[in-house]
C-alpha cells in the first residue's frame, strides 16, 4: 500500500491547536484536568467548553483523561488490515484505487489518510475522495465532485448518490467488485475530483 498517515498526525496536530488557542501545551492541561477531580466525560466536555475549548483540541484533552480509542493507536496498515479482515479477495481493488488516486497528481500532493473504517485521499486544501469497504463483495469510492458540467455527464453513468458513505463531504460514489472496475472511467473522476479541490 501507497504510505499512508494514521491518527498520529491528527494527534500531533490537534496538540498544536490547543497550544496555540490557549498558550499551554496537552501536559498543562492534563495537569490542571487532574485537578479539578472531574469524573465524566460530560463533565469535562462542559469544563472544557466554559474555557473556549472545543473541536479537536476538546477531543484530544477528553482521550488524554479517559484513555483513547484501541484503532487510534494503531498504525495506517493495521487499520487497513482490520477493514479487509474476512474480505481479502477486495484488497487489490483497494490498492489499485489508491495507485490511482496518488498517481493523478505530482508526487507528494496526494495525501492518504487512514481511518478506523475507510481511507481518504487529499489534497492541501481538503478531502477529495474515500474508499470504503461497504460490504463483503464491495469497495465504494466516494468523489467530492463541486460541479458536474455539461462536458462531465457524458461520464456520468456510473456515479451514483453517496448518501450510504455517511460522509457529507462525499457527493458522489462509483461501486467496485473486480479489479477490472478501477478503470479508466475510475482514473478520470479521480482527477475531476482532485482538480475542483485543490
Amino acid at each position: 500500500m501507497v504510505d499512508a498517515k494514521d491518527w498520529r498526525e491528527m494527534h500531533e496536530w490537534s496538540a498544536q491547536l490547543l497550544k496555540r488557542q490557549t498558550g499551554q501545551g496537552v501536559d498543562d492541561w492534563n495537569v490542571r484536568i487532574k485537578e479539578t477531580g472531574i469524573g465524566s466525560r460530560d463533565e469535562l466536555m462542559h469544563w472544557l467548553k466554559a474555557r473556549n475549548i472545543n473541536g479537536y483540541a476538546q477531543q484530544l484533552l477528553i482521550m488524554e483523561r479517559f484513555g483513547y480509542p484501541d484503532f487510534l493507536l494503531k498504525t495506517a496498515e493495521e487499520l487497513v488490515d482490520d477493514q479487509f479482515a474476512g474480505r481479502e479477495h477486495l484488497r487489490p481493488v483497494f490498492n489499485e484505487v489508491i495507485e490511482a488516486g496518488v498517481g493523478i497528481a505530482q508526487e507528494g500532493l496526494v495525501e492518504v489518510q487512514a481511518r478506523k473504517t475507510f481511507v481518504t485521499l487529499r489534497t492541501r486544501r481538503r478531502k477529495f475522495a474515500m474508499v470504503k469497504p461497504t460490504t463483503k463483495t464491495r469497495v465504494d469510492l466516494g468523489l467530492r465532485i463541486v460541479e458536474l458540467s455539461s462536458g462531465h455527464l457524458r461520464f456520468a453513468e456510473r456515479l451514483q448518490s453517496a448518501k450510504l458513505l455517511r460522509d457529507d463531504t462525499m457527493t458522489h460514489r462509483i461501486p467496485l467488485s473486480r479489479l477490472e472496475d478501477v478503470d479508466d472511467e475510475v482514473s478520470y473522476w479521480l482527477a475531476v475530483a482532485y482538480e475542483q479541490n485543490t
